[in-house]
């Protein structure tokens, strides 16, 4: 079996689509399919079940996927072993907006600027999907927000706490009571949340489960913070995102403090053997956390 053969049909077999495999392995469709049939040859049995203008992995193609994947792994750990000079190489990596747009910025910068060989693809996931991921072989490393730090089939490297806020517009009435708002206040007054899934959102959520209580769904970050400077609602946020906000005045903290704590964690598939690139970029999130 050839690694050109089975990092094609790896790829196929992620995306479940010729089409887009082809796309993202910049070969012609007819190249891909042909590479898949001649896997499929030499091992005498298919790997893909052709439905129509749909594929899925066969049984067998679901056994050969891991190995395909440890192959590919021990590959490119061979090429690094031997390799001189800069550490090179694609590190798929799974994040959330907050993350990404807040925490994430100094850690890319350094390693796009210091190891330009080094390409970083971000992709766009919650927490569920960003484990999933993971334990799939999708997603090289996959960075977590969540209260859990032990993760079934992963390895983790807590970063940071991530403290919370409960932000409000400056003249919401929380905002001038004298006292911190109980449960029962928050329960009372509108909420914007972020999408499901987003950790904070989930555990604010299931602290005020049984009052009543009703979020507006504004999706992201930038979107929700609008809301409640518009006077929609208030927010429990990671401080990082809204600590603009709070120093203009365009948004206050509320004197309530979150009865969970939430990590921002560096994740990757147990017993994974991660390359030279990838351990550098481990490494580079290490130090950035302890700052």
């Amino acid at each position: 079996m050839e690694l050109r053969l089975l990092a094609t049909f790896e790829k196929v077999a992620e995306v479940l689509s010729f089409t887009r495999a082809a796309a993202e392995l910049g070969y012609a469709q007819s190249s891909v399919t042909a590479q898949v049939r001649t896997l499929e040859t030499s091992l005498g049995t298919e790997l893909f079940e052709r439905l129509g203008g749909r594929i899925r992995l066969t049984e067998a193609g679901g056994r050969l996927l891991p190995y395909a994947r440890r192959m590919a792994e021990l590959a490119e750990e061979a090429r690094a072993a031997v390799a001189a000079g800069e550490p090179a190489g694609t590190i798929t990596i799974g994040t959330m907006e907050s993350l990404t747009t807040y925490r994430l910025p100094p850690l890319l910068e350094y390693v796009h600027h210091r190891h330009p060989a080094v390409r970083l693809a971000l992709r766009p996931t919650l927490g569920d999907a960003t484990r999933q991921a993971l334990r799939q072989g999708t997603y090289d490393l996959g960075f977590l927000m969540e209260a859990e730090t032990e993760h079934e089939g992963l390895e983790t490297e807590v970063l940071a706490p991530e403290p919370l806020a409960l932000v409000a517009a400056p003249g919401h009435p929380l905002a001038a009571a004298r006292t911190a708002p109980a449960t029962a206040d928050l329960a009372r007054t509108a909420l914007v949340g972020t999408e499901p899934g987003c950790a904070y959102r989930d555990l604010f959520e299931a602290e005020l489960a049984g009052s009543g209580a009703e979020f507006l769904e504004f999706g992201t970050i930038e979107a929700s913070k609008r809301a409640v400077a518009s006077g929609l609602g208030i927010a429990l946020l990671p401080r990082i995102t809204v600590e603009e906000e709070l120093a203009s005045g365009a948004l206050v903290a509320l004197d309530w403090e979150p009865p969970f704590t939430l990590f921002t964690q560096l994740a990757w598939r147990r017993g994974k053997r991660l390359p030279a690139h990838v351990r550098l970029f481990v490494e580079q999130a290490r130090r950035l956390g302890r700052e």
